[in-house]
């Protein structure tokens, strides 16, 4: 068994880092603080019972795989990332890809374990797409842009030259739970403030996947959330001309149909 201690101890004082002095004291990295007092960010963080041990599963099962992913491409999300699945379904073949999306997830939460999920990788680039979890919880689209912006600084700051690959919203179903609107929002807010930023790539992903009404379409995301296999195909078709472009998939094999 690799030792993970030493890493453990580099990340959780980054995540410190993040944290006013009275907060960071007592803070444990894999669990969901119990309040929102001197944490970064705004918005949501679930707190349910079954979130709490996914997160805590899920970040505790990535502990010892943490120099073997380094410099890696790390794709952060919800469960729409954590659906590729570790091997990512073959989609890019010998392409260095890291996993760390967990189910139900937000984008304060990301903004949370940025440090020890994804910067203890120093990763090759970050691909992020999130913002479904918190409009189920009622935030409106300028919290999800507001926390998307503090993560993209954090990455800036670890490293000027890495690439920072942002999928837009995807879209979901065509009623009030998590509105179109505020879908179309959250991307308009992306493109304005990063279209010609040099570090940060914009995937439009939210047209792959929506109908005329703006909601997504059944043939990709049959419960109007989550891709199928097709719809993962679909964003895989998208994210490898942005990886070639980006001089990141040089050492990959031919993805799988």
């Amino acid at each position: 068994m690799k030792a993970v201690f030493p890493t453990c101890i580099v990340t959780f004082a980054a995540l410190l880092f993040l944290l006013p002095p009275e907060a960071a004291a007592n803070r444990d990295p894999l669990k969901i603080p119990d309040t929102d007092e001197g944490l970064p960010g705004a918005g949501p963080l679930r707190r349910t019972d079954w979130f709490r041990g996914v997160w805590r599963s899920r970040r505790s099962s990535w502990l010892d795989r943490t120099e073997a992913q380094k410099n890696s491409i790390v794709f952060l999300g919800d469960s729409i990332t954590q659906g590729w699945g570790d091997d990512f379904k073959g989609f890019f073949g010998k392409l260095r890809v890291a996993n760390r999306g967990i189910s139900g997830d937000t984008s304060r939460g990301l903004l949370l374990r940025l440090p020890e999920d994804v910067l203890a990788l120093d990763p090759k680039a970050v691909v992020i797409m999130i913002g479904a979890n918190d409009l189920a919880e009622k935030a409106k689209a300028g919290t999800v842009f507001g926390n998307v912006k503090l993560i993209v600084e954090q990455l800036k700051k670890h490293r000027t030259t890495m690439p920072i690959i942002l999928c837009e919203t995807f879209p979901c179903a065509p009623d009030n739970y998590r509105p179109v609107a505020e879908i179309q929002k959250i991307n308009s807010l992306y493109a304005t403030t990063w279209e010609n930023d040099p570090q940060v790539t914009i995937v439009g992903t939210y047209k792959l996947f929506a109908g005329p009404d703006g909601a997504s379409l059944p043939r990709f995301m049959p419960d109007r959330v989550h891709p199928n296999r097709d719809g993962y195909a679909v964003w895989s078709k998208a994210m490898h001309p942005i990886f070639a472009r980006l001089g990141l998939s040089a050492d990959n094999s031919d993805p799988t149909p």
